[in-house]
């Protein structure tokens, strides 16, 4: 099958196993990997392992594998040779000057998937600006893979015509990125705002955990859903009524994988401050996924970089329809206290996981109106950064009347602060 109007490419992928790593480890990698490359429009043909106290310098996986490879290449007609690991720019020369094809590492994969998948003007900001910026230290010398000579994988967006680029402009264009996005930042923000005096409730998880599927069922919704990794990249938010008289904002994010590149997050960042600003997440967890706890480890990695660790948390345990061993569920709810186990394809236990938002939103929250002085900057100072201030009305010249939604846990905070 053709994808995005192209032929697929033949592939070699490389794995490295380190001191620290075991072989079953990297055969795990190796596997998200192949279905990194299959939604990138690549066919794996080989996968070649090497163990290595540490990565060479030159060709991170040495001369003599580098040659090896490069026999295979040309005797199956690949196309493409693709590393599990970051490669420096000098690392990439030497090997395709050896192998004689186009190579690229996991990031390089990634952000290609991104290009891909980019849809609105957002996205395809974000995707320019976290290639350009990976690119950037590795312009240094001849960069074969990103010519036109090549095409294909590892070459949509800026690296088309780096060739003809230097650091300078490289920059100059990543400042300009910058700009736009924190143009459309701050008109996030505004639209945020808008809509502060309803619960805001984020779907987060691994790529490919059913995240817009489970997001498509809760609101009667038609999001865009694909059986393969990164299938969307916007956050899409959608109104979800939990009950006849209450409602949530329900926002569905861009999906956490192994190894996601650093600066891939910070372009991101308009998008994922939706993850941030959420007053509960939903980590959604592919029960199904013989991996799925490091995949949990990874999204609560993420989490903890984006300062969103300490928010309240429903663990949902989602293709509970895919398990053959059901005893699963039973030792997962003792392990995980917010946990619901759901099918999201076949709306199965949709409606606890609304009781369980319900249920947390009762607990965790709580919205008070009280009167605090006008002069009283500590207490203003303490109520924005405790609780989210949902109103304000000039009550006197001297007194404010505010509308405050915030954590029980912090009320005794401010109490002292309100007057009546």
């Amino acid at each position: 099958m053709a994808y995005n109007n192209r032929e697929r490419e033949r592939a070699i992928i490389v794995g490295v196993i380190f001191p620290n790593q075991t072989r079953a480890q990297v055969e795990e990698y190796l596997d998200e990997l192949e279905l990194l490359a299959d939604t990138a429009g690549a066919d794996v043909i080989y996968r070649v392992y090497q163990e290595r106290e540490r990565p060479d310098p030159a060709f991170f996986i040495g001369r003599g594998k580098a040659e090896q490879i490069a026999k295979m290449v040309d005797e199956d007609k690949i196309d493409i040779v693709i590393f599990d690991d970051d490669l420096s720019g000098a690392q990439v020369r030497n090997l395709e000057e050896v192998i004689n094809c186009k190579v690229i590492d996991r990031t390089t994969l990634i952000l290609d998937i991104f290009a891909s998948h980019a849809r609105t003007a957002s996205a395809k900001i974000q995707v320019e600006l976290a290639q350009l910026e990976y690119l950037l230290p590795r312009l240094t010398g001849k960069w074969r893979h990103l010519s036109k000579q090549y095409g294909g994988i590892g070459t949509k967006g800026p690296g088309e015509t780096q060739l003809e680029t230097d650091r300078r402009l490289v920059k100059r264009k990543i400042a300009i990125l910058k700009r736009k996005l924190n143009e459309i930042d701050n008109q996030r923000k505004v639209q945020r705002k808008g809509r502060r005096d309803i619960f805001r409730v984020a779907l987060v998880g691994y790529t490919n955990a059913g995240k817009s599927t489970l997001l498509n069922v809760m609101a009667d919704a038609n999001v865009y859903v694909e059986d393969k990794l990164f299938a969307t990249l916007d956050a899409t938010t959608r109104v979800v009524r939990l009950s006849p008289t209450r409602k949530i904002l329900l926002t569905d994010t861009v999906g956490f994988i192994r190894k996601l590149p650093h600066h891939l997050i910070a372009s991101f960042k308009s998008t994922l401050d939706e993850i941030v600003e959420a007053d509960i997440l939903i980590h959604v967890v592919d029960i199904s996924a013989v991996n799925f706890r490091e995949q949990i480890k990874v999204v609560e990695q993420t989490l903890d970089e984006l300062g969103a660790l300490d928010k309240p948390i429903i663990t949902a345990f989602n293709k509970i329809d895919k398990l053959e061993d059901r005893s699963l569920i039973y030792n997962l709810a003792n392990e995980f206290k917010d946990a619901v186990f759901i099918s999201a394809s076949r709306g199965v236990n949709i409606q606890a996981l609304k009781d369980k938002i319900l249920s947390i939103i009762d607990d965790y929250y709580v919205e008070i109106t009280g009167k605090v002085s006008v002069s009283n900057s500590e207490a203003m100072s303490l109520i924005y950064k405790l609780g989210e201030v949902l109103d304000v009305k000039y009550t006197d010249d001297e007194h404010l009347t505010l509308k405050i939604k915030i954590e029980k846990r912090h009320l005794p905070k401010i109490s002292s602060y309100l007057l009546s």
